[in-house]
C-alpha cells in the first residue's frame, strides 16, 4: 500500500468527526442501505441462478459468498477501491434494466413451471391418499358393522348366559355363518368374475369381428380405389400415347414445311411480270368463256322450254286425235 492509501482513512475519520451526522438520520442511512443491500443480493442470488444454470458446472467461477478473505485482505482492498475511487476511475460493470427484467422473467417462468409440477405432483399424490382413505373407510364401515353385529348376537347372550353350551353355540352359529357369508361372497365374487371373464371374452370377439368387418369393408374400398386409380391410369396412358403420336405429325408437318420453306425459291422480277401477265390473260378468257357458258344455259334453257311445250302440244293433239282414227 502507498503511503496515499495509508493516510486515506485517518482523513476520513477526521471528516467523519467534523462533519457527524444525527442518529435519527442515521439510522435512515442505515435502513436505506439495508434495503439497496438487500435488493442487491437478491439480484445478484437471481443472477448467480441464471449464470449456473447456463455454464456447466465444472467450469463455474466461485461465488462471492464462498470467496474467503483475511481482515487485513479486506481491508487492503477497500483502502484501494478508495483511492481509486477518488481518482474517480470506476470500472464497475452492472446489468441494464433490460437485462434484469430479463432475468425476472426467466426466473418467473422457471418458477411457475417448478410449481406447475408441485401442483400436479400434489394432486396425483393427493388423488392416491384420497384412494386409500376411501378404501379404508369401506373397511372400516364392514368392520364397525361386523362388530355391531356381533356385539348383538353374540356378547348380548354371552352377558346373560355365561358359561352355559346356549352361549357357546351362538359363538359357534356366528363362526359358522359367518364363514358361510364369506364363502357365498367368494363365490358370488367367482362367479361375477367368470361373467366379466365371459362378457370380456364375448366383447374381444365383438371388437375382433368389427375390426374384420372394418377391414374387410377397407379391403373393397381399396381394391375398388385401386381399380379406378388403374383404368385412371390406362386412360391417361392411351391419352398420352394420342399426345405422342400427335406431336409426332406434328413435327412431321413442321419438318415438311421447313423443308418446303427451305427449298422455296423467289423467281426473278421478269419472270414474275411474264406469270402475273399470263395469269391476267387466263383469268380474262375463264371469264369470257363463263360468260358464254351463262348464255348457252340461257339459250339451253329457252331451248328445253320450248321443246317441252311442243311435247305437251303434241301430247295434247295425240289425246284428242289418236292415230288410228
Amino acid at each position: 500500500m502507498s503511503d496515499e492509501d495509508s493516510e486515506t482513512p485517518a482523513t476520513e475519520l477526521q471528516g467523519g468527526e467534523e462533519n457527524e451526522l444525527p442518529i435519527i438520520q442515521l439510522c435512515g442511512l442505515v435502513e436505506e442501505l439495508s434495503y439497496g443491500n438487500s435488493a442487491l443480493k437478491t439480484e445478484t442470488e437471481m443472477f448467480e441462478k441464471y449464470y449456473n444454470k447456463l455454464e456447466p458446472r465444472d467450469q463455474r467461477h466461485p461465488r462471492l459468498s464462498e470467496i474467503k478473505i483475511t481482515g487485513a485482505e479486506f481491508a487492503q482492498l477497500r483502502g484501494r477501491y478508495r483511492s481509486k475511487s477518488r481518482v474517480g476511475v470506476d470500472r464497475a460493470i452492472g446489468l441494464s434494466y433490460d437485462q434484469k427484467c430479463e432475468l425476472v422473467l426467466k426466473e418467473l417462468d422457471d418458477m411457475k413451471d417448478e410449481i406447475r409440477h408441485m401442483r400436479a405432483n400434489v394432486e396425483r399424490d393427493l388423488q392416491h391418499h384420497e384412494a386409500i382413505i376411501e378404501e379404508a373407510e369401506m373397511r372400516w364401515v364392514e368392520v364397525c358393522r361386523a362388530v355391531h353385529e356381533f356385539k348383538k348376537d353374540v356378547l348380548k347372550t354371552i352377558s346373560k348366559k355365561k358359561g352355559s353350551i346356549l352361549a357357546t353355540q351362538k359363538v359357534m352359529k356366528y363362526i359358522e355363518d359367518m364363514n358361510r357369508r364369506r364363502d357365498n361372497m367368494k363365490d358370488k365374487l367367482c362367479l361375477k368374475n367368470v361373467s366379466l371373464k365371459v362378457q370380456r371374452k364375448k366383447m374381444l370377439s365383438q371388437l375382433r369381428q368389427s375390426k374384420l368387418q372394418r377391414s374387410t369393408e377397407m379391403s373393397i374400398h381399396l381394391d375398388k380405389e385401386i381399380l379406378l386409380r388403374n383404368e385412371l391410369l390406362e386412360k391417361i396412358e392411351s391419352e398420352t400415347l394420342q399426345a405422342e403420336e400427335d406431336r409426332a405429325k406434328a413435327e412431321a408437318v413442321n419438318k415438311r414445311l421447313r423443308r418446303q420453306l427451305a427449298e422455296f425459291q423467289v423467281p426473278q422480277v421478269m419472270v414474275y411480270v411474264r406469270e402475273k401477265i399470263l395469269t391476267g390473260d387466263l383469268e380474262k378468257t375463264i371469264k369470257m368463256w363463263e360468260r358464254k357458258v351463262e348464255i348457252a344455259e340461257m339459250t339451253l334453257k329457252g331451248y328445253r322450254k320450248a321443246w317441252n311445250k311442243m311435247k305437251t302440244t303434241n301430247e295434247h293433239l295425240q289425246a284428242i286425235c289418236p292415230p288410228g282414227k
